[in-house]
């Protein structure tokens, strides 16, 4: 199969989609990869690092999607990439469509077969796509939170893990999933006072596990979500829904309780966010201002540490593009129900139910267009 590899072009992104040890898997399976130039460049790999694993570099990303049957991305796919796509092509990437009207009329209409990270499950249930990512963007949460608590960047100025004689922070995590246990994790670590809420017993028994009595975990509903992120000075909203978009759980009259100076750190801002007052935000103007409290709701928080999370991404994408090429797109997809699970767009219909929901569109079941 022809696979291309284009440079990504969202705001401050610098991951990639393969990764050179990546490439020369597929390379050595028969498979020809087509890598844009300089679309390594942001993790440190070169053009030639490329061309020694066997890709063939080429100049623009026009050639890279005139080439290949399957598209290999990191983020949702821009307008201008949108318009380059075309019907019998794959595309598999991060899509995040339940709050992208636009983006998911712009797929329907390509014909593009669009498979999402972030909808692909595993035999536990789990999303091992979005895992890593989540991963890497729970710790974040927790670093550019203490970062936006400085008085210099408009916080209140304190120390999550405070000193002797002074009472650290206090840190509210939104959701006890991946993102949550980490960003509760890096507080932990810093040693900030870590209350986590979460809707069912389950993973707050998970953490308590894990970090006994250094984590408060607390059963979420409407009392206990105002009475903990009124006095949090970290708000870490981790809240997912698969596919859907996320449920604004913190209303814009409760961040006007909080402390003037408190950072919200807004992961779910992918899907749409779960705090009312936030809206997505860039690595070249992340934060903004809102009822005295810092919003940080970055949408690709994990394109700041670009080489560990390219690499962390492609250790769980790798074996699906493995098959996907090698067993040809539809064949992969009716073999693999959890790879089918990530099929959100196919010959002009939508085929992620949370997706179709939340837009008010129609849903057409993956089985029934792949035979």
């Amino acid at each position: 199969m022809k696979i291309g590899v284009p440079k990504e072009i969202k705001v401050h992104e610098y991951r990639v989609g393969m990764v050179p040890d990546s490439v020369a898997e597929l390379a050595r399976a028969g498979h020809e990869v087509f890598v844009q130039a300089g679309a390594g460049a942001g993790i440190g790999a070169s053009d030639g690092d490329y061309e020694a694993v066997g890709a063939r570099i080429v100049a623009d990303a026009a050639a890279v999607f005139a080439a290949a049957d399957l598209i290999v991305k990191v983020k949702e796919p821009q307008k201008a990439e949108i318009a380059m796509l075309r019907k019998g092509q794959a595309l598999f990437t991060y899509l995040h469509l339940a709050p992208d009207p636009e983006q998911t009329k712009g797929l329907l209409a390509s014909g593009v077969t669009a498979i999402a990270y972030e909808t692909v499950t595993d035999a536990r249930g789990g999303l091992p796509l979005l895992a890593p990512m989540s991963e890497v963007a729970g710790r974040m949460a927790t670093q550019v939170g203490a970062h936006y608590l400085e008085k210099a960047q408009g916080g209140e100025g304190i120390l999550l893990g405070g000193v002797p004689g002074v009472a650290p922070g206090k840190v509210c995590v939104l959701g006890a999933g991946s993102v949550g246990r980490e960003a509760a994790r890096m507080a932990i670590g810093l040693g900030a006072e870590v209350i986590v809420l979460n809707r069912g017993i389950d993973k707050l028994q998970e953490l308590d596990l894990v970090f006994g009595n250094r984590v408060r975990t607390v059963q979420s509903n409407a009392a206990t979500v105002e009475r903990y992120v009124a006095d949090a000075d970290l708000v870490v909203g981790a809240v997912l829904v698969p596919g859907g978009a996320a449920p604004k759980i913190v209303g814009r009259e409760l961040v006007a309780r909080m402390r003037k100076g408190a950072v919200i750190v807004d992961v779910a801002i992918d899907q749409g966010g779960c705090v009312a007052t936030s809206r997505p935000t860039t690595h070249a103007d992340p934060v903004f201002v809102t009822e005295g409290v810092t919003h940080y709701c970055v949408t690709n928080m994990p394109g700041a540490v670009p080489r560990t999370s390219a690499y962390a991404l492609n250790n769980a994408t790798l074996p699906f593009v493995r098959a996907l090429a090698g067993k040809g797109i539809a064949a992969a997809l009716r073999d693999d129900a959890h790879l089918r699970a990530g099929l959100n767009v196919m010959a002009g219909k939508l085929t992620c139910k949370p997706v179709a929901d939340d837009l008010g569109l129609s849903y057409t079941r993956p089985e029934d267009l792949l035979g």
